[in-house]
């Protein structure tokens, strides 16, 4: 029976960056994963393939549409989908073998098969027990669907069928309108799929900045995305030849079908955690959550838990900054997560990222705000590049100046949130951004000229 100061359950985001950073804190650390390969679903399943092959549609579409405006004169540009399918098989297996590299770089012991915790401080993996004074557990999620559909990963899929298609389907409807339909959506539509979204709300992206939103989605139906919004889906006819989907339109109750050779359900995903037999240790747990206090421990002695079987956004990187900071707390008491300034991305062309409080939250709030608004039409590099959709908002406290939010939808608007990310951490003002020299030409300047605007305007539109 083996001994350690500290055992993970799970080897994804969360997981193993708690793993390594518990065991460069000095703590004799195992990770215990049972798909046979590291990484979780982001990494073999979701977010690094789907950008593989979002990048690759991308690359496509900017052939088909902006070769010829920019003075390049290609051959026709065709799909190897089998190619791009090795291709995205390749980079989840090099990044794989990355982690794998980095658990034998710092000791970390990487336990293959599924474990369970029969009592406090025990983690059994097939025969073997092993004892831990502290355990985590990071097991992840998993698709969520509706109680009357059975996803069998070939015809009704949920995203992990979606990102292994062997051939583009002529008509693909997808459920829901949020992060993940609106991304795999976007790479079949770009690869030759007629794409409709059906979404139960009014409007795609819930939670999203209202005025981004609108924007998002009249750029996607500018791209040939259709959207049925207000709409329940209430079944799915499965026929010889293809597939037909049923919903109702909740404004009138007016029901109406829709033919589909692919169904993705994408309706949010669900903590997963099967077989750790938390019911039987006891575990506190909410509809499927397992609830923690602000240090990330249950109410186990010695047992925590991070990522997506707990509260919050289900994104990787919050997993990754509780795997550091659970590690921390373990090994030295204190921990660090600031829940206010935690990104999200949408990685559609345009991307979409946000960060902080929404222009309706601070209405409902009462809040006095000022917002700073700039176009893309109105950066050259953007111009130039021939990307000028979209716009960057910035939010400030009226009186203070001090950042509340940004909502960019733009290029790389991935990469551009997070220099608000850092202000906002540090307590900066948007006079604090508008007064930092930004490099000409970039798309960072639009964040730059949207702090100006929420102060005494912007210089270039």
């Amino acid at each position: 029976m083996a001994e350690y100061d500290l055992i993970i359950i799970g080897g994804g985001p969360g997981g193993y960056v708690a793993a390594i950073r518990a065991a460069q804190l000095g703590l004799k650390t195992a990770c215990v994963e049972g798909r046979g390969a590291l990484g979780g679903t982001c990494l073999n399943v979701g977010c690094i393939p789907s950008k593989a092959m979002l990048h690759a549609s991308e690359m496509l579409h900017e052939a088909e549409t902006s070769f010829a405006k920019m003075g390049i004169v290609a051959k026709s540009v065709s799909v190897d989908l089998p190619q791009m399918h090795a291709h995205k098989k390749s980079v989840i297996e090099a990044n794989t073998k990355g982690i794998e590299f980095l658990f034998k770089k710092n000791k970390v012991d990487y336990i293959k098969g599924w474990g369970t915790i029969p009592a406090p401080g025990e983690v059994k993996v097939g025969d073997e027990t092993h004892k831990a004074k502290n355990i985590v557990i990071a097991t992840g999620s998993e698709p969520a669907t509706l109680p009357f559909l059975e996803i069998d990963e070939e015809r009704i899929v949920s995203s992990t069928g979606a990102l292994d298609l062997p051939k583009v389907p002529k008509k693909l409807v997808v459920i829901g309108g949020g992060v993940i339909g609106l991304e795999l959506g976007s790479v079949w539509k770009r690869l030759g799929s007629e794409v409709t979204v059906i979404e139960y709300l009014d409007e795609i992206t819930p939670g999203q900045d209202g005025e981004v939103a609108r924007e998002f989605r009249k750029i996607l139906k500018k791209q040939g995305i259709a959207f049925e919004l207000g709409a329940a889906v209430t079944g799915v006819e499965t026929l010889k030849t293809k597939l037909k989907v049923a919903f109702q339109r909740r404004k009138d109750g007016s029901e109406h079908q829709i033919d589909a050779d692919i169904v993705l359900v994408a309706t949010g995903r669900r903590p997963y955690t099967k077989g750790l037999a938390l019911e039987e240790l006891g575990v506190r747990m909410e509809r499927g959550v397992v609830m923690t206090d602000a240090r990330f421990r249950t109410n186990i002695p010695g047992l925590y838990a991070i990522g997506d079987v707990t509260e919050g956004p289900m994104l990787a990187h919050k997993a990754e900054d509780e795997g550091m900071a659970v590690a921390e707390e373990i090994a030295r008491g204190k921990s660090h997560v600031n829940y206010a300034v935690i990104p999200g991305v949408i990685y559609t062309t345009p991307e979409v990222a946000s960060v902080g409080v929404t222009e309706e939250a601070l209405k409902a709030q009462g809040r006095d705000y000022k917002a700073g608004k700039f176009p893309f039409m109105a950066n050259g590099r953007a111009k130039a590049n021939l990307v000028s959709d979209g716009f960057v908002k910035l939010l400030a406290d009226a009186k203070t100046g001090q950042l509340l939010g940004a909502h960019i939808i733009g290029p790389a608007a991935g990469d551009l949130i997070h220099e608000i990310c850092v202000g906002m951490e540090m307590g900066a003002t948007a006079a604090d951004i508008a007064r930092t020299c930004h490099a000409h030409p970039t798309y960072s300047e639009a964040v730059r000229e949207a702090a100006l605007a929420a102060g005494d305007g912007a210089i270039h539109f």
